[in-house]
């Protein structure tokens, strides 16, 4: 007689009996999440926000043509850093199809919001749905491949120059390095939009220049040269240091990937990401993203579904042994700044 395999005589699933079992619990979970109505569109929640969000930046466009002063100038780059990050935050979700069924309606707001906020439509959906499909990868997640930080150690051994030099201490010069984020993806979506194929090759262009063009325009027309450029300093640094720190926590530390780790969708997805705690004030500055996991498991789930959808996710995770990850926003900045210091240390030996 034959003799049967270890996973036959054990009882436990041969490779491809595991592989369907979890794609069936995938298919389980996402049968929760429907049933309980939360992928269901819900545009009435982005029309209230974006009345907001229209409505401050009238009010930061007001006080910077009406008002005279440095002090009031610099609280109201502030206001506009606050609102340009709420408004991007509004883009992603967008580009998820969050918003609306209709595929052409979510693109029509998203090119409006990117003229909003000075990002290319087509080079940050592109880059971010490559993200999604390879959270932590650390050959494809396009969000770990940053010239001056290295996200392990193998990354830091291979750094030359002045990125080895910055790397080296990236733990402490992270939040510097995070002020520049929105110039970078200002930078990126511009040098992408010079040299790719386009999805709306005339509205982007258009709305890119339309942004600078406005934006510079209004600082320097309402403010002196030199406080002009001080205005703009400010607030670039403040979007960036925003959208820096509610996006790192999303994974920087978590689990990382290579090509030998093999995963399926539901366990690559909780495992290399974070939830920040939720608080009405947390749900708020976050955008939703401090449901990580859950964002990740169903991207096109509306924002204001999120908090639902944790009550289902995380005791389906803890049912079928996931580790389920949920902390703090002093403790995810904390443990995002000894991972970096850990994966560099190879360089300081």
């Amino acid at each position: 007689m034959a003799m049967e395999s270890t996973d036959e005589m054990s009882g436990a699933p041969d490779g491809a009996a595991r592989k369907e079992l979890e794609r069936n619990e995938y298919a389980q979970l996402k049968r929760l999440v429907k049933d309980a109505g939360l992928l269901e569109k819900n545009p009435g929640h982005y029309v209230v926000r974006l009345i907001v969000y229209m409505s401050l930046l009238a009010l930061s466009v007001a006080v910077l043509t009406l008002v005279d002063g440095v002090w009031p100038q610099m609280l109201n780059a502030a206001l506009l850093a606050f609102v340009i990050v709420q408004m991007s935050f509004t883009g992603h979700d967008l580009g998820h199809k969050q918003v609306f069924r209709s595929s052409r309606n979510n693109d029509i707001l998203g090119l409006f919001v990117s003229f909003l906020i000075g990002i290319n439509r087509t080079w940050w959906v592109e880059k971010h749905n490559e993200h999604h499909s390879n959270p932590n990868d650390l050959d494809m997640d396009p969000d770990i491949e940053i010239p001056v930080v290295a996200f392990s150690e193998d990354q830091a051994r291979a750094m030359k120059g002045i990125p080895r030099l910055i790397v080296r201490h990236q733990a402490f010069l992270f939040y510097p390095l995070v002020c520049l984020e929105g110039l970078v993806l200002k930078y990126s979506g511009i040098r992408y939009m010079l040299t790719n194929r386009l999805r709306f090759p005339i509205a982007e262009p258009i709305m890119m220049v339309g942004h600078i063009g406005v934006y510079t325009g209004l600082v320097f027309l309402s403010l002196p040269f030199w406080q002009g450029l001080l205005f703009i300093a400010v607030n670039q640094l403040l979007i960036g240091l925003y959208i820096g720190s509610t996006f790192a926590p999303n994974h920087k530390g978590m689990l990382m990937l290579d090509g030998e780790m093999r995963l399926d969708f539901l366990r690559r997805q909780v495992l290399t990401s974070r939830n920040v705690r939720s608080s009405p004030i947390n749900d708020l500055l976050y955008g939703g993203l401090n449901y990580q996991i859950e964002h990740h498991l169903f991207p096109s789930m509306p924002r204001n579904r999120l908090k639902e959808a944790q009550k289902i996710v995380r005791p389906f995770c803890g049912e079928h042994s996931i580790s389920y990850y949920e902390t703090g926003v002093v403790q995810s900045q904390r443990e995002i700044l000894q991972y970096l210091h850990h994966v560099s240390a190879p360089l300081r030996a």
